[in-house]
């Protein structure tokens, strides 16, 4: 198995354990794919959901540039959801599963389709 290929499986099991959903693999590795390197980096693989930088970007990067998404009040909204549902005290946010759950949140699925 690649390193690749155990990542996904620790981000499903990530998903199931603390959000309570089961991962659609086909949409969580091609998210994961998305990610390019910095799933490999420990301090990149993950998000910090208590600095407004690290959800600038989130913001900027995926939501805006990857996602195609208008800026506005509601992709800030979506993002705070997102990280209540990861949940707040939990300090390991892998960065491909907070963008799997945008991605649904938006329904936006088709990009990576």
């Amino acid at each position: 198995m690649s390193k690749r290929d155990e990542l996904i499986v620790k981000y499903a099991a990530d998903l199931k354990d603390k959000c309570g959903l089961t991962a659609d693999m086909d949409l969580l590795t091609k998210v994961v794919i998305g990610c390019g390197p910095s799933i490999y980096n420990p301090d990149a693989s993950t998000v910090s959901g208590s600095a407004q930088s690290e959800l600038d970007t989130v913001k900027n990067n995926f939501l805006i540039n990857k996602l195609g998404l208008k800026d506005g009040p509601e992709l800030d909204k979506g993002i705070e959801a997102v990280i209540e549902k990861y949940g707040k005290s939990n300090k390991n946010k892998y960065r491909a599963v907070v963008y799997y759950l945008l991605t649904l949140h938006f329904k936006k699925e088709s990009v990576y389709k």
